[in-house]
């Protein structure tokens, strides 16, 4: 395939998934097996994690709903307890492989992500993501546009602004469900679970060498 652009998600892809320290979080707590997973996957587009994403509610609002669509499915977590285990580490051979790919095609970044400031101070954290994101030739942040991953709008805006088409992209997540609609219009997608697989199905995309 001829390709334009390749267009990645953030957290999972380009730093380390939060689902392993989501597990050390309840097997610490003695929880339910995935309580967490469960719960943001549980009226996905709807729920507490959708709408803090979009920024319709606030930190606290947020911590109540999570508290009680997790106490729904078994057990209660605070939703300000999770925000924590967001923070993955940057996979240094992802960010090499975006240099690469930067230096041959258009890049883009769709990131479900949340209002500033959430986590709480993070400032050696956003030093480094913001040496990442100036990689983009555009970033599309959930929490600033009040629209989040699997909406279809949010993969339109991001080909739109990019003059690309579609069927000429690449597009790379770690959930199934938000690769789904960049699939339907006609990407190629890769799910990714490791920074070596991931590398390895963009080099065949691209027909670039990225390590």
């Amino acid at each position: 395939m001829t390709v334009e652009a390749v267009i990645f998600d953030f957290g999972g892809v380009l730093t380390s998934s939060p689902f392993e320290a989501f597990t050390r979080f309840e097997t610490e707590r003695g929880l339910p097996a995935d309580i967490i997973r469960r719960t943001n996957a549980a009226n996905h587009l709807e729920n507490a994690w959708a709408k803090f994403e979009r920024a319709e509610v606030d930190i606290e609002t947020f911590d109540e709903l999570f508290a009680a669509e997790s106490l729904a499915l078994g057990a209660e977590v605070r939703g300000r307890d999770v925000l924590p285990l967001l923070q993955g580490d940057l996979r240094p051979e992802m960010v090499e492989a975006l240099k690469r790919v930067k230096a041959q095609f258009k890049t883009g970044c769709i990131t479900n992500n949340l209002p500033a400031n959430a986590i709480g101070s993070m400032t050696g954290r956003s030093l480094y993501i913001a040496e990442v994101m100036v990689l983009f030739d555009h970033v599309i942040e959930s929490a600033k546009i009040g629209l989040r991953k699997p909406d279809p709008r949010i993969y339109r805006m991001m080909v739109e602004t990019l003059k690309v088409d579609p069927n000429k992209c690449v597009y790379l997540d770690d959930l199934g469900v938000n690769l789904k609609p960049a699939r339907q219009m006609g990407m190629t997608t890769i799910k990714v679970t490791s920074g070596a697989q991931a590398i390895a199905e963009l080099e065949t995309a691209t027909g670039l060498k990225l390590r």
